[in-house]
């Protein structure tokens, strides 16, 4: 939209958005299901846990790969074109999946299904700046942050009932999820409005390539590496607890707690986690930007104590540890969301988000790799008393970081880098 063309009614824009967030959730369901498949996939082909272990590096790595690359490419040709091309190859490859009768051809097929969703999310960021005004941005970006928490919790439903009447067969578990993004792929082509890409429009662009050298531009800026440096440390101690959560209270409750129970104590970080995305989305669209540090800095820190004393308090108490863990959840997932959502608008407007938010997104994967074999070997040497030492550490860190996230010029006044509006076709 131009200033003059009035933006999508507030009815219509929360349809986009709703439209969207169901969209990302059917890419978590053709993502989550390998997890449910991977012990039915050893079992037929008599592979042992390190080479099932394959597919979800190589996959990982693709998915890495996909979020470098694809930002330039959508800020490029658009937003929806990009989401739905994403949702469409992702069903694609979530069939051919299913149809592989060697385990090559499945790393292939599930890798290439990684990739392609790696689109998806600057595909939506691209496009929600479109609907909504600056005071309004942040709060729906923290509803599109939402795609991926409740898109896990509906994933593990589906391929749990998928499994249940496929009689365990890993073939439905793979396969099904995509058909059942098909639909969802068919409603996202039919409700979101097309819209003009941003380069089209950008007189220092040449509207029939990609312009890769406006990454070079970002490198010039301080906000970017800030949120680079805090997607790093907040999405390695998210993937920690959402690796270990369930062994920490497994470990700490003795032989007596099953893991049924030491599953259903790791809940709250999650639940939780959905509450501090909106309630911190609400309050960024309120404050100033030396208010949003302050408030950063507040939560971290909090957060910092919360998990030094979280192997503590749950040595005392199981549910007093679980109550402790949904308020990592709660600290944690906010700022989270932030990074490749409205911080990445800010950072250089709407023409470069989704270029920013796949950088952003990238860098916080490479930490990803260090939640699971490193922070292992932590546990090895010193428990989870070592281990959530370190992750406390993390947690100050990401605190100080966050002091420069906004320049001083910018931090003594209101006014933000918002995203410049498109115009609609």
């Amino acid at each position: 939209m131009s200033e003059s063309t009035p933006r999508s009614s507030t009815q219509q824009s929360w349809l986009f958005l709703g439209t969207l967030v169901v969209g990302y959730m059917g890419v978590y369901l053709c993502r989550k299901n390998f997890a449910v498949a991977n012990p039915l996939i050893r079992e037929e082909f008599g592979l042992s846990k390190s080479e099932i272990g394959w597919v979800a590096s190589a996959s990982t790595l693709a998915y890495m790969a996909g979020k470098f690359a694809f930002g330039p490419v959508i800020d490029r040709f658009g937003g929806r074109i990009s989401f739905v091309v994403s949702l469409g190859l992702v069903a694609l490859f979530g069939l051919g999946g299913a149809c592989m009768s060697s385990l090559l051809g499945l790393t292939v097929m599930y890798s290439l299904n990684r990739f392609a969703g790696a689109a998806a999310w600057g595909g939506m960021v691209k496009q929600t700046p479109e609907w909504f005004d600056r005071s309004s941005l942040p709060f729906a970006m923290a509803v599109l942050s939402l795609s991926f928490v409740f898109g896990g919790f509906f994933a593990t439903l589906l391929r749990g009932w998928i499994a249940g009447v496929s009689g365990d067969n890993w073939r439905f578990v793979m396969g099904g999820p995509a058909l059942v993004l098909i639909p969802i792929l068919g409603a996202c082509a039919s409700i979101l409005p097309r819209s003009k890409s941003a380069f089209a429009s950008d007189p220092k662009g040449n509207p029939g390539s990609i312009n890769w050298t406006r990454l070079l531009e970002l490198g010039s800026l301080r906000q970017f590496w800030v949120l680079c440096a805090l997607s790093f440390t907040l999405t390695l101690l998210r993937e920690t607890f959402g690796t270990w959560a369930v062994d920490f209270f497994a470990t700490l409750g003795g032989p007596a707690m099953s893991l049924r129970i030491a599953a259903f104590l790791s809940t709250p970080f999650d639940a939780l986690g959905a509450l501090g995305i909106l309630l911190l989305g609400w309050a960024f669209g309120r404050l100033s930007c030396e208010s949003r540090t302050r408030l950063l800095v507040a939560i971290l820190a909090g957060l910092a104590v919360a998990v030094f004393l979280l192997p503590s308090l749950t040595r005392w108490n199981l549910y007093a540890g679980a109550a402790l863990l949904g308020l990592i959840g709660f600290l944690a997932y906010g700022p989270f969301s932030l990074l490749a959502g409205i911080l990445a608008v800010e950072v250089k407007g709407s023409a470069y988000v989704a270029s920013v938010a796949g950088m952003v997104d990238g860098f916080g994967y490479l930490a990803s790799i260090l939640a699971g074999q490193q922070f292992g070997r932590l546990l090895d040497i010193g428990g989870y008393s070592l281990g959530f030492t370190c992750l406390a550490g993390l947690a100050l860190l990401s605190a100080f970081l966050s002091l420069a996230l906004y320049p001083k010029e910018t931090r003594a006044g209101s006014n933000l880098q918002m995203a410049a509006p498109q115009p609609n076709l």
